[in-house]
Parts: C-alpha cells; structure tokens; sequence
C-alpha cells in the first residue's frame, strides 16, 4: 500500500468517526425540547440532588474543596468513562449491518461512541465552570471557591482517562458480540464502582485500612482525585500521572488486542 493511499485510508476513517459521533450526539437528545442543554443541565440536576442529600440529610463530608464543586467534578470525571463504556457495549453488533456491507475497521464503532460521550463531558466541564463561579462569588455568601491556572490541568487528564475508557469500551464491544448477558451484568458492576469510588464521600470515610489500600487499585479514584487536586489549585503529585496513564495504556493495550484477535469471528457472530 503506498503512502498516499495509507493517508486517504486514514483520512476516510477520521471522517468516518467524525460522522458517527455527530450522530450519536443528535440522536442522543433527538425529541428532546431543549435538546444539547441537557448536556449541561444534567450534571447541574445530579449535583443539586447529591448535594442536598449528603449535606442537608447526612451532614456535609470533611473535604477540602468546596463540596458541590466535590461531588459535579467527581461525578462528571467518572460519567465519562461510565457513559463511554455503557454506550459502546453495543457499538457493534447495533452497526452490524454496516459493518456487514462494509470493511470498516471494528475499532471505528467504539471509538466514536467514545468521543461521543467526550464531548458530552466538555459539556459537562461547563457546567463545573458555572458551578465553580457561582460558589466563587461573595454575593452568595463566598466565596468557597477560588478560580487558579492549575484547574487548567485537567485537560492533561483526560488523555488518559480517555485511553482507559477506550480499552474497555473495545474489549466489552467484542464481548457483548458472543455475550449478550454482558450489558446486564456490566450494568450492576457499574453501580457497585461507583459506590466504591470517592464520588460524593472522602476515603477516610471507608473507615477501613485494607478498602483504602485496594483504592489504589482502582484507576477512577485516581483520576478523580486527580482532577479534584487541580481544582484546590495543587498539581497532582508524580505518581498520580504514572497511575492514571499506566491505567490508561494498559487497558487500551488489552481492549485493542482482545478486539482484533476476535475480528474474525466477531464478523461470523454478528
């Protein structure tokens, strides 16, 4: 294959991706009346809600940033991977068709699932902003929030995030192809990560040495508290960066090469 023909294949699969992630987005909110609002309103809603209940009802957790800004940046860093990861179960076997009468790379489908849920989150960052300038103001009683260049590092970790999000998103995208059961039980164990996550909560509230130390091993507390430390206007320490982006390569390396290892039987199943 020559040069030239290698970058119109890679330009016709950029374009590829680029249209399947437009439509996700449009079908996303299709009938919806305010439609891409909901991008922004819905993170809002979900804060609002976790905001009262774990303040108000339960009493406000120790934490050092402000506690709404808490709970909307660790529930939109982890809706990333979450809605990703959820969406792309079925990347596949819902563009059988596609996939049938044409040779598309199978990692396309997943892929703009992905990125779909990518720009979901810059969306949702927005949303974080007017959080954030709402707390920062001292007409409201504030402020509890100081705006620094350091919450500008968050773009450094979505790279990863986004890496580890796409490694999963392959490997059950293959799956559901032989395991349908996979979605249903992919669901709960969501939910269970969630919980386990320190989303609205902080770790010393586990009240457990040994939970505390498999934390460690759970590559979205890393990210979320990564994302958390630039927002306090610190920088996450060196082994934050090597934990998030060693998360993120390795499940990338695993997802891609389960993927194409099953390439062949994936087209006979589907």
């Amino acid at each position: 294959m020559s040069t030239i023909t290698k970058a119109q294949t890679v330009k016709q699969r950029f374009y590829t991706i680029g249209l399947l992630v437009r439509r996700n987005v449009k079908n996303q909110y299709y009938g919806s009346f305010i439609g891409v609002i909901w991008t922004v309103l819905n993170p809002l809603l979900n804060m609002a809600v976790m905001a009262f209940v774990f303040t108000a009802v339960f009493g406000r957790n120790n934490v050092n940033l402000d506690y709404p800004v808490y709970i909307l940046s660790g529930s939109i860093t982890f809706g990333l991977m979450r809605t990703g990861t959820s969406a792309s179960v079925n990347s596949l076997v819902g563009r059988a068709d596609m996939l049938l009468k044409t040779r598309t790379q199978l990692e396309i489908f997943p892929t703009a699932t992905v990125l779909s849920s990518l720009v979901t989150y810059g969306f949702s960052l927005i949303a974080l902003l007017l959080v954030a300038g709402w707390r920062a103001l001292p007409i409201f009683g504030g402020p509890y929030f100081t705006f620094t260049w350091n919450m500008f590092l968050i773009i450094a970790i979505v790279p990863a995030l986004l890496l580890f999000t796409l490694g999963i998103s392959y490997f059950l995208s293959a799956l559901y192809v032989f395991f349908r059961d996979i979605k249903h039980l992919y669901d709960v164990f969501l939910t269970l990560w969630f919980y386990l996550t320190p989303i609205f909560y902080t770790i010393d509230r586990l009240q457990s040495e040994t939970v505390e130390k498999i934390e460690v091993f759970n590559p979205m507390y890393h990210f979320v508290e990564a994302t958390r430390t630039c927002l306090e206007g610190a920088i996450p320490i060196g082994t934050e960066w090597m934990w998030m982006y060693l998360f993120g390569l390795i499940s990338l390396a695993i997802g891609w090469t389960f993927l194409h290892l099953l390439r062949n039987k994936i087209s006979i199943h589907l």
